[in-house]
């Protein structure tokens, strides 16, 4: 994927630690028994979804293996892992009790900003639909900004900081994509102009590079708090949640 322009307002604070090709080391081979846990009435543990101070979370709250995963929205490797182990992931780990999942967007470039934005915009309940569904689609809407003349791109900086990611999104077509999936446009400019939650999405990313200093660029994962090295592959991850199953 060619380099995306950054806007300033989001290049003073994010590094761009770029889309991490990392090789991971692999756990055992042995393979790991999941006991279910008993699910919530009516339905099951991929169903429960709740907010955490940097996203959201699916699955059983005291699940004995918490995983988080540090993706962009914009980073062809995350939509690779998303394609390659996340049904997998929801099927055989969450569904069962014993894995929790969030999801924490990290900003790459400044058209991170509006997807995140919009992945949020409904809460908790179409969260996780809107991130695969944006993963899946990732080709067209990024495709569209790199379409886009670079003098367009520059005049973005010089618009109302409540107007640019209004702007950005409308470029990718992000707008009409939503609407389709249950965000009304009146609903995706509110998000898309609110400061407060620009501000916040741009300091929980500089927060991820302070949090885990070791940080090399997305995806990345974090099992029960231990930032994993050189695994940005589900071929990599699933040896260590059997791993951390034990």
């Amino acid at each position: 994927m060619k380099p995306i322009h950054l806007l300033a307002c989001a290049a003073a604070v994010i590094a761009l630690a770029g889309c991490n090709k990392n090789q991971g080391k692999t756990a055992s081979e042995q393979p790991v028994k999941i006991t279910q846990v008993a699910p919530p009435p009516g339905g099951d543990w991929s169903e429960v979804v709740n907010a955490t101070a940097a996203s959201f979370m699916m699955g059983n709250p005291n699940a004995k293996v918490k995983l988080v995963e540090i993706g962009a929205l914009t980073c062809p490797h995350c939509r690779a892992f998303d394609e390659e182990g996340a049904q997998t992931l929801v099927d055989k780990y969450v569904k069962s009790g014993q894995v929790s999942w969030e999801f924490r967007t990290y900003l790459l470039n400044g058209f991170d900003i509006p997807a995140a934005l919009i992945a949020r915009c409904n809460g908790a309940k179409t969260y996780f639909p809107l991130v695969r569904a944006m993963y899946k689609d990732q080709p067209l809407w990024v495709g569209k900004i790199q379409a886009t003349p670079p003098a367009q791109l520059d005049q973005l900086q010089r618009l109302p900081a409540n107007q640019q990611f209004v702007t950005m999104a409308k470029l990718a077509g992000l707008q009409d994509w939503a609407a389709a999936r249950g965000v009304p446009q009146a609903k995706s400019d509110q998000c898309l102009s609110d400061k407060s939650k620009i501000d916040q999405l741009v300091q929980l990313s500089s927060d991820v590079t302070t949090e885990y200093p070791d940080f090399t660029g997305t995806p990345s994962f974090v099992i029960n708090g231990t930032l994993l090295k050189d695994t940005a592959t589900w071929e990599k991850l699933q040896p260590q949640l059997d791993e951390a199953l034990r």
